[in-house]
């Protein structure tokens, strides 16, 4: 299973998981599907620390406020 069918597949099913996408083979058409579903980012390697960093903080600010929605 591909990272593009997990995503769909947790959609599809309800679940609002944050998602951040690491590809050493950077495609648009594959950025644009999964950032139109709601990935975080899509990274392409290399990529720097800080900028996973940033990733990675606005995945658990999306997730809590998800969480808050209950």
């Amino acid at each position: 299973m591909s990272g593009l069918e997990l995503q769909e597949y947790l959609v599809s099913n309800g679940h609002n998981t944050p998602m951040i996408f690491i590809t050493a083979f950077p495609e648009q058409r594959i950025r644009e599907r999964a950032m139109g579903a709601g990935a975080v980012d899509f990274l392409s390697k290399p990529f720097d620390e800080p900028r996973l960093l940033d990733c990675v903080q606005r995945a658990l600010k999306r997730h809590e406020g998800n969480s808050n929605e209950t």
